[in-house]
């Protein structure tokens, strides 16, 4: 039977690499995977440091379940140049820090002895290797980021299926396994693949049996007439289970498979989501965090696909600019967050070695992910690069020959673009347009397709970046920037729920993140978010969440800190309110305004934000908007009555320091990790967005502290992560400040 272990433990670390590391056990230090080679500050980093060859080692010791079996060792993700060697002997060079890739033990391995591994992880921006060559507008952490899986299979085992579903709108489903089979050490015998599959709650659907002749390596298992299958979709994201036995001489190999039923097509009218029109409108996300770059477990993954969802109230993810953890995509298959996936690249293109790798690299991306049925388009061109016929003819035809079922997409920021690719996907950065003393070009949310593509006639077509660099927002930058954050994101969703033609947006992007000294602020962070880099929202953010419907969470964010001289002229107006509520009332100074929606500014959202200004106030009312601050309180109206509520209060102080973990219990034998969000805040409960101070963290029991002890704060929040070292009990943190109580939590590690 197969076994798969994940090799959390028992890794030795060493900075550098000497060629005698491959067979000679290393003097370095005790570490656990995932591992970041090199933990970086928060800003103001030599991001060189991690630009150099590192060592890992372990020892395999001999067991049982070797005997007469294929071991091997898994890993899911190695960032950038990898090779592997199993006792001084070279078994596998990987050179693509985003897929999983295999060392084939089973050679190496004698009765009752150990074998050692080591693995040379090369940091080094290779040009020879994609993404590298160019300049890149991210970080590309070094280090044995995901994990490593020791697997022991039969010697003919089942090596990969693609799952296929047919017909799944009528009344005659269908679903086609296509099992993949390896004997590496030589032909296989006669073999027999038990097949159940099973309904998302994992009762009996349908088995086939089917035999497998002797020496083939792959075999097609046919479920037809099906029929009542639950679909796949964002509000019942219903998953189905193939469970496959293969039986022969060698003995049992199992796998167990997770996919959806649904159809998904791109069309010059926009997105069908099993037949029904759906926008689709999004962020792009980068896999990194503060400290810990890449190396983060599945809950971490897990918890930012939450965000986007239900935080955010996004429908789509792209994940820019590569492959990213199948935890993150296990929980967008769960959730039913739809999602782009597209192949490492920024820009550069090179030569034929590299665009050979980058073809590979379509093929890796493809294999490890195409049954995920959050996965609605395959990226098969290096992001914003230019055109090459051949190259993007090449990972076009790679990705049509693997999986015909999903259309391609190639995001470009240069128009009249050749269209090799099923679906034109364009970075529009044309909204900043109006600030540049050379163009004459109008404020314009987005341009009409036709004029991006040079084509006569529309046809499939989805924004896939905008605002971000054209006007980056820290989350503590005054208000009247944040103001017109906020609406740059409007006037573009606006734009695109507008146009029928769009299929959806993508904004650039979900949160701050790290990066070279040549793109970002000078404190090396991109704060083109709309969350800061500990996920915190800034209040664009709201603008995604206030779309969504109410039976979603009722959504009331008035962008302001209430401060009378945080804006050039004075005052709040003209004051957003993000909300998905019916109408807003307004109370300030023995004044009460009801003010409904713009829908003058913004017809085609869902929910068009409260825009209150002098419009709505006579002369003499606004005289009392005067020298004198008084307190307000802003209250959400659905069919009249109240829904939500929040005040401000006019002298805010530091009242209470809240500690906000995303949960209280860890998972000790997965190395659980928790994002932990402290608040500044007022004797309103509002975030206190200039507080300048420090938070001091200490951790007590089985977790470790990610990042530093002294956290700052940046616009009125911190953050950090906690991460379970694999005891039991309980973990108490505890917080202090010069300002406020001594703050403690408590977690329990399970």
């Amino acid at each position: 039977m197969r076994s798969d272990t994940i090799l959390t433990t028992g890794w030795t670390f060493a900075a550098g690499f000497d060629p005698d590391h491959a067979s000679t056990e290393i003097d370095g230090a005790p570490v656990e995977v995932p591992h970041n080679a090199v933990d970086l500050p928060l800003s103001y980093f030599d991001e060189t440091a991690y630009q150099r060859a590192f060592t890992y080692q372990r020892w395999i010791d001999w067991d049982a379940t070797f005997e007469d079996a294929e071991v091997m060792l898994r890993f899911d993700g190695a960032m950038a140049d990898s090779t592997v060697w199993v006792n001084g002997v070279e078994v596998v060079r990987h050179a693509d820090g985003y897929t999983p890739f295999t060392a084939r033990l089973t050679p190496h391995l004698r009765r009752g002895e150990r074998a050692l591994v080591t693995l040379r992880i090369d940091g080094t921006e290779n040009p020879e290797i994609p993404p590298f060559g160019g300049q890149i507008d991210y970080l590309t952490y070094a280090g044995l980021y995901r994990d490593v899986h020791l697997i022991v299979v039969p010697r003919l085992g089942i090596a990969n299926v693609k799952i296929e579903t047919h017909d799944i709108l009528t009344s005659a489903q269908r679903v086609t396994a296509r099992v993949h089979l390896a004997c590496p050490g030589g032909t296989g015998p006669d073999a027999t693949i038990a097949a159940i599959l099973r309904g998302p709650d994992g009762t009996e659907v349908a088995r086939r049996d089917v035999t497998v002749p002797a020496g083939a390596d792959k075999s097609d298992i046919a479920f037809d007439d099906l029929s009542g299958l639950a679909l796949w979709s964002p509000d019942t994201p219903a998953l189905h289970t193939l469970d496959l036995t293969l039986a022969s001489d060698h003995g049992e190999d199992t796998l167990s498979t997770r996919f959806g039923l649904r159809t998904a097509e791109f069309t010059p009218d926009g997105f069908l989501l099993n037949g029904e029109p759906l926008k689709l409108m999004g962020l792009n996300r980068h896999q990194s965090f503060p400290y810990s770059g890449y190396a983060q477990g599945r809950r971490s993954q897990e918890r930012d696909a939450e965000i986007c969802k239900h935080d955010f109230g996004c429908n789509l993810i792209r994940t820019s600019h590569y492959p990213q953890s199948t935890a993150f995509l296990d929980r967008c298959d769960e959730i039913g967050l739809l999602v782009f996936e597209e192949i490492p690249g920024w820009q550069h293109i090179g030569g034929a070695a590299w665009k050979a790798e980058s073809v590979q690299n379509v093929r890796r991306m493809i294999e490890r992910d195409w049954n995920h049925p959050a996965i609605v388009i395959w990226g098969v061109r290096i992001n914003e690069s230019d055109d090459d016929h051949d190259f993007y003819s090449a990972t076009n035809g790679m990705a049509r020959d693997l999986d015909p079922t999903r259309q391609t997409g190639g995001v470009r920021y240069i128009t009249d673009s050749e269209m090799l690719e099923d679906v034109y996907t364009m970075n529009d950065f044309i909204l900043g347009d109006f600030e540049n003393p050379f163009s004459n070009r109008p404020r314009t949310a987005l341009r009409d397709q036709t004029e991006v593509t040079g084509l006569k006639a529309p046809v499939p077509y989805m924004v896939t970046e905008y605002n971000g660099h054209m006007f980056p927002t820290k989350a503590g930058d005054p208000e009247q920037r944040q103001a017109e954050h906020v609406t740059r994101h409007l006037d573009v969703l606006n734009a695109m729920f507008g146009d029928p033609h769009i299929a959806g947006c993508i904004g650039w992007c979900m949160f701050d993140y790290n990066t070279h000294k040549d793109f970002g602020a000078g404190d090396r962070i991109c704060h083109h978010g709309v969350a800061n880099i500990f996920r915190e929202p800034k209040f664009a953010a709201h603008a995604y969440a206030s779309q969504r419907p109410r039976d979603a969470g009722i959504v009331l964010k008035p962008v302001t800190f209430w401060a009378r001289g945080e804006r050039n002229i004075g005052g709040v107006l003209p004051l957003i309110v993000l909300t998905n509520c019916d109408a807003v009332e307004l109370r300030y100074g023995g004044l009460t305004k009801r003010v409904e929606p713009d829908r003058e500014r913004y017809p085609h959202l869902p929910h068009a934000p409260v825009v209150i200004d002098h419009r709505h106030f006579s002369r003499d009312e606004l005289g009392r908007w005067g020298m004198s601050w008084e307190d307000c309180t802003i209250t959400g109206l659905v069919d009249g009555e109240p829904a939500a509520t929040q005040r401000f209060v006019a002298d805010p102080l530091p009242t209470t320091l809240e500690v906000a973990p995303d949960a209280t219990t860890l998972d000790a034998g997965a190395r659980d990790e928790v994002r932990v969000i402290v608040r500044a805040l007022d004797q309103a409960g509002n975030v206190l967005p200039f507080l300048a101070d420090c938070v001091d963290i200490a951790v007590s029991g089985p977790a470790t502290l990610i990042g530093p002890p002294r956290a700052h704060f940046q616009g009125g929040t911190t953050g950090f992560w906690l991460r379970a070292s694999g005891d039991t009990g309980a973990i108490e943190v505890t917080l202090t400040t010069a300002r406020f109580d001594t703050a403690t939590l408590t977690l329990t590690a399970r």
